[in-house]
């Protein structure tokens, strides 16, 4: 049933959203001494070849991450992401895209923990080779919203929960909403950061409306598209939510969004979006 494979799309516009907002919730965190746990609950192969197969079949990195990699006028926002990606591409060619948990392991301290889970066949091995001499990590075969439930709370009381499921089935939509509705429960105080695709835009107002009605504050909602709604088929936009966000990062990404579409989308198509699903 698992027959999604993100080597298809690493490096995209859609990658460059949400490795960006990642990386800027993991820095605030780190503000405060204390540790903190970051759980990825699909986490993916880790590492991409921007030269495979797959890769090559879309080209999708060339609209994404290529378009800004660089390039001399990056926003302050973007300086953490771009030193990872910069890390695993040191001879000048673009030849890696490090994935989320690849970029937690560049930007966290030697104190926090790294907690990740992927189901896929293929992909798990590769995830689990990644991290085989990283003490602070633990890889799983797992359903990753069962962690919701069984990592949480963590024991330091802080926390970083990114979602990012291939939303290969229909049920995904309802499964992320009672996802962090468990999690939630467990530990209120966290911050979650939910990854989603637009191709149909009903799917994710629906989505949105049901995390409305969850009663959770704070959920504030980030976008990019690189084309206006349509029915047809294909990606136009994505986005993440995010319920308890550092303080600062409403007006990073209002700050960022405007310099990344303009990079990205030289045809000016499409929009971004900070604005809060649910407030204070």
């Amino acid at each position: 049933m698992l027959s999604y494979r993100h080597s298809f799309h690493a490096g995209n516009h859609a990658d460059v959203v949400k490795h960006t907002v990642q990386s800027l919730i993991i820095e605030s965190l780190k503000e405060k001494e204390k540790p903190f746990l970051y759980l990825d609950t699909h986490a993916g192969a880790g590492r991409y070849f921007l030269g495979s197969e797959h890769s090559e079949k879309t080209g999708e990195y060339l609209e994404g991450i290529a378009r800004i990699w660089q390039r001399d006028d990056i926003p302050a926002e973007l300086e953490a992401y771009m030193q990872v990606i910069n890390y695993f591409n040191r001879n000048e060619n673009l030849k890696y895209y490090p994935g989320s948990p690849l970029i937690a392991r560049q930007l966290l301290r030697d104190y926090d923990q790294i907690h990740l889970t992927e189901l896929h066949s293929s992909d798990y091995p590769l995830l689990r080779s990644e991290f085989q001499k990283d003490d602070r990590a633990k890889v799983l075969k797992a359903d990753g919203y069962q962690q919701l439930k069984s990592q949480l709370p963590p024991m330091s009381r802080r926390g970083f929960i990114l979602m990012d499921p291939p939303y290969e089935m229909k049920t995904d939509y309802q499964a992320v909403v009672e996802g962090i509705k468990e999690g939630y429960k467990r530990f209120a105080t966290g911050t979650y950061a939910l990854w989603y695709p637009v191709v149909m835009r009903q799917q994710i107002k629906r989505l949105v409306r049901e995390l409305e009605e969850t009663g959770i504050r704070r959920i504030l909602q980030i976008e990019l598209a690189v084309q206006p709604d349509s029915d047809r088929r294909g990606m136009t936009a994505s986005g993440m939510i995010v319920i308890n966000p550092p303080w600062k990062l409403e007006q990073q990404m209002t700050n960022v969004l405007p310099w990344l579409h303009k990079v990205l989308v030289p045809s000016g198509h499409g929009h971004t979006k900070v604005s809060w699903i649910t407030p204070e």
